[in-house]
């Protein structure tokens, strides 16, 4: 077996997308020895995005396109960049955290957890079976797969009325289903579905079942006032009802909420020293790109005053030793 090359920076950061990146270039320019680690490429879900309109000074950009530039941006400070590092075990409770993949080791005093999330799954039947045959949680991906189809969108945030009015480029038909009786998404985004006639809410319903083929063909949903089930004959249904953090390797090692987001102070703390985590992982009112962009600034510096305090402390106890 080919003995893995270890690794030792001043701060680690799991997870490329806007926190992340953000927070290395912060980390970097106190003059830290940084790192960034993705399972995949960098970006994260921004990049998945067909264009952003809140994000300021930009007006509307391409997802992708605007984490083009926050790579460019980190990359101006020097920052060593591992794309495609699948974790395989790490330790935050130590002074030095170790985190394990499968070419590498890496040591490091800080850790920043800027994971993200993934889309919360419905949790009914078939819509495992049908994943990748009807089934998707990235409308942008997608979407061109479903032109002149119908398709069902669940959920009542931005992201089910935005991409809900995305896949109207080419389905002929979109069902955007809510559990409530009034959408939760900006009302610039209701007024822009309102007024698409290709679009047609279903209020109070939940979907129950997906069912199906080859591929899918209906989505049994359910009224919650009335209890009545009925079917809509869909190709594709699109679940966007939140999303769950990406913590599977943490194992419980940090203090978390009842919904698995870790849970920091103001400066992006965790519960254990040395450890921060920034943007959709944590706790968080709001989950923007620039709340996430902003996390990993604080993080970054509060990184770097860490750094400080524990050298300060090294002379102090090497004399207490004496």
């Amino acid at each position: 077996m080919t003995e893995k090359k270890v690794l030792e920076y001043d701060v680690v950061i799991l997870g490329g997308g806007p926190a992340g990146l953000s927070a290395a270039i912060y980390a970097a320019r106190g003059a830290a020895k940084t790192a960034v680690i993705d399972i995949s490429m960098l970006g994260g879900q921004p990049s998945n995005y067909l264009e952003l309109e809140n994000y300021p000074g930009f007006g509307k950009i391409g997802g992708y396109d605007m984490m083009e530039k926050f790579e460019e941006h980190a990359d101006m400070f020097n920052i060593d960049k591992y794309p495609m590092q699948e974790i395989q075990n790490i330790d935050l409770q130590p002074d030095i955290k170790t985190i394990g993949t499968l070419e590498y080791v890496f040591k490091t005093p800080v850790v920043i957890i800027a994971t993200g999330a993934q889309a919360r799954k419905l949790g009914i039947s078939g819509e495992k079976e049908f994943l990748g045959r009807g089934v998707s949680y990235c409308a942008v991906c997608d979407g061109a797969f479903y032109k002149d189809k119908v398709v069902a969108v669940v959920g009542g945030g931005n992201a089910a009325v935005e991409e809900g009015t995305y896949l109207t480029k080419f389905a002929e038909k979109v069902y955007i289903i809510h559990r409530r009786d009034a959408l939760r998404a900006d009302k610039i985004a209701q007024e822009r579905a309102f007024k698409n006639d290709k679009v047609e809410f279903v209020y109070d319903t939940v979907p129950v079942e997906i069912k199906g083929g080859q591929s899918v063909e209906t989505l049994v949903v359910k009224n919650v006032k009335t209890g009545i089930t009925s079917e809509l004959k869909v190709d594709g249904v699109f679940p966007y009802i939140g999303f769950t953090p990406n913590i599977e390797y943490i194992n419980a090692q940090l203090e978390q909420d009842e919904a698995g987001f870790i849970v920091t102070d103001e400066t992006m703390k965790t519960s254990v020293n040395g450890v921060f985590a920034v943007g959709d992982v944590r706790t968080t009112p709001l989950r923007q790109v620039i709340t996430a962009a902003a996390d990993g600034a604080v993080a970054g510096c509060y990184a770097i005053k860490y750094l400080e305090e524990r050298k300060e402390k090294a002379p102090a106890q090497v004399l207490q030793a004496e």
